[in-house]
């Protein structure tokens, strides 16, 4: 694990708020807080969020509608808010409520959500939460438990072949985060097969599988997928996650397994994802970014 990646929720007051949009994720967040205490509000982002969370205390609200953001916030008390989940849709300029607050941040925070890259898009997400008197913080931060560990995860190992597509997709990784444009990259035999765009890791795994059914790709060779942070990412959203579908799309793909950055990516329904992985056949493994780049 890196150093400052993973910090304790403990310092950091008040009631958890969870910005939820598609995937499963931020209900695994949100059960997970649960079971450590919280008693999180989940803010049902319109046209986005999946699950209805019930059970959970909830508001259905528009991707660009900060006045209503802001009300519930003051309404509810919370202080922290953490942003999970997929948001493919950017708010129309007819969709977007400002309050006195975030007004003075408008100009820019419009030219950044109609053009700039999905980063840029986050960061100034996180600066209008923040003028609304929220502290962003990171799933992590409240639950570091979710977070990758070094090494093996399950019972598989890789194998020699492994670790040399390993480093290969790393590289392809990281460039490619450079770009702002997507966290993962799957190696076949040392060649780059596949890099993830804003369809997401699902279906980049569904399309390597496509590719060896057609002959497009080696059915001797496995590959392997890798997930890393941009480096120039905020690590307060938006961290590389991997859970049970993940493995499920990479046993369908013919890979031998997936890496992920230690410290630096989520994994979700671990027990069952290692359940599945074992009886896959498949490695799962944290890796350290730092050492796969030398």
């Amino acid at each position: 694990m890196r150093p400052g990646v993973a910090t304790s929720g403990a310092q950091i007051k008040g009631r958890l708020a969870i910005v939820a949009g598609s995937g499963k994720l931020p209900l695994y967040i949100a059960e997970a807080a649960r079971e450590v205490g919280e008693d999180p509000f989940i803010f049902r982002l319109r046209n986005e969020a999946d699950d209805p969370f019930d059970g959970f205390q909830s508001d259905v609200i528009g991707v660009g509608d900060l006045k209503g953001l802001a009300d519930t916030i003051a309404r509810e008390g919370i202080k922290r808010v953490v942003m999970s989940g997929a948001v493919k849709r950017r708010p129309l300029f007819s969709d977007i409520r400002v309050n006195l607050r975030s007004i003075l941040k408008l100009p820019v925070a419009l030219k950044t959500l109609l053009s700039g890259g999905d980063d840029a898009v986050l960061r100034m997400v996180i600066s209008l939460l923040e003028a609304q008197g929220c502290q962003v913080v990171g799933a992590h931060q409240i639950l570091p438990s979710l977070l990758a560990t070094l090494g093996p995860i399950g019972a598989r190992v890789p194998t020699a072949e492994d670790e040399r597509d390993i480093a290969r997709a790393s590289a392809a990784a990281v460039a490619l985060g450079l770009l702002d444009v997507g966290q993962g990259a799957v190696a076949v035999g040392g060649r780059i097969v596949a890099l993830e765009g804003v369809e997401g890791t699902d279906a980049m795994l569904h399309r390597v599988a496509q590719l060896r059914a057609d002959g497009r790709i080696s059915q001797r060779r496995k590959g392997v997928l890798v997930k890393l942070c941009k480096p120039q990412q905020d690590v307060r959203v938006d961290l590389p996650t991997i859970g049970v579908s993940t493995v499920e799309n990479a046993v369908k793909a013919g890979l031998a397994g997936i890496a992920v950055e230690a410290g630096r990516a989520l994994v979700v329904e671990r027990e069952a994802m290692i359940r599945k992985a074992d009886e896959a056949g498949i490695f799962i493994t944290g890796i350290d970014k730092s050492e796969s780049e030398t």
